[in-house]
């Protein structure tokens, strides 16, 4: 049976995942209050995904679905409706799984599960740790985060001047919290087993805590010192 997702705000944010989860075959309604974006959103989506009326209201939060709801999304521009649809939607709707899009950085402390919110979504905290990441971690890319972001699914090429290059996985000093997944040769897929022995332009794969990420990009990367 096809999840049930209930989207609070028809902006670009509410707009863009409300097509993205129709795509995927979830079943999807949009809660938009403005009446004026209607038109809009009508283009985008099928009608009956659509629902004027208020996010904060509970007969609109009903005559949307929200009692049938395994999901709801408060991604309005507005940190203060967004946190009084998830609340609703945890206290008096008992949703299971409730997210919070959070505009304000300094509104972040009020997004909790003690306020009805599993997952907030800080979008500047977010876009500077991203900037941060990709400043201090050299060539390492990031595929896929993990567990609200603690850990990650990372990718980098083993740098022929690195601490790694020509020694066996068993010899290296692997951070505690970093599991290397797979290894990527020449378009071929190496198990990584330890007694191989990486080479310059290897790819490896990896899921790391965020702690231990800048020590591993250290180790496959070039030295400092070189």
């Amino acid at each position: 049976m096809a999840m049930k997702v209930l989207v609070v705000g028809g902006g670009k944010v509410g707009r863009r995942l409300a097509t993205m989860l129709l795509a995927e075959g979830y079943k999807v309604k949009l809660i938009e209050m403005r009446r004026e974006e209607i038109p809009l959103l009508q283009a985008e989506l099928p009608a009956e995904t659509i629902v004027l009326g208020s996010g904060t209201d509970p007969n609109v939060l009903e005559a949307a679905g929200i009692r049938q709801a395994d999901v709801l999304a408060a991604v309005t521009g507005d940190d203060e409706t967004n946190l009084v649809a998830a609340s609703l939607a945890r206290f008096e709707f008992n949703v299971p799984r409730i997210i919070g899009r959070v505009n304000n950085p300094k509104n972040a402390w009020l997004f909790t599960p003690e306020m009805g919110v599993d997952v907030a979504l800080n979008q500047a905290d977010l876009m500077a740790h991203l900037v941060a990441e990709e400043m201090s971690l050299g060539d390492m890319m990031t595929l896929l985060k993990l567990r609200k972001g603690q850990f990650s699914l990372v990718e980098e090429k083993v740098d022929p001047e690195s601490a790694a290059a020509g020694k066996m996985l068993r010899d290296l000093n692997i951070p505690e919290q970093c599991v290397v997944t797979a290894i990527i040769r020449k378009g071929q897929l190496i198990i990584p087993h330890g007694n191989v022995v990486l080479q310059p332009a290897d790819e490896v794969l990896a899921v790391v805590h965020s702690s231990a990420a800048a020590q591993l990009a250290a180790l496959l990367g070039q030295q400092e010192d070189k």
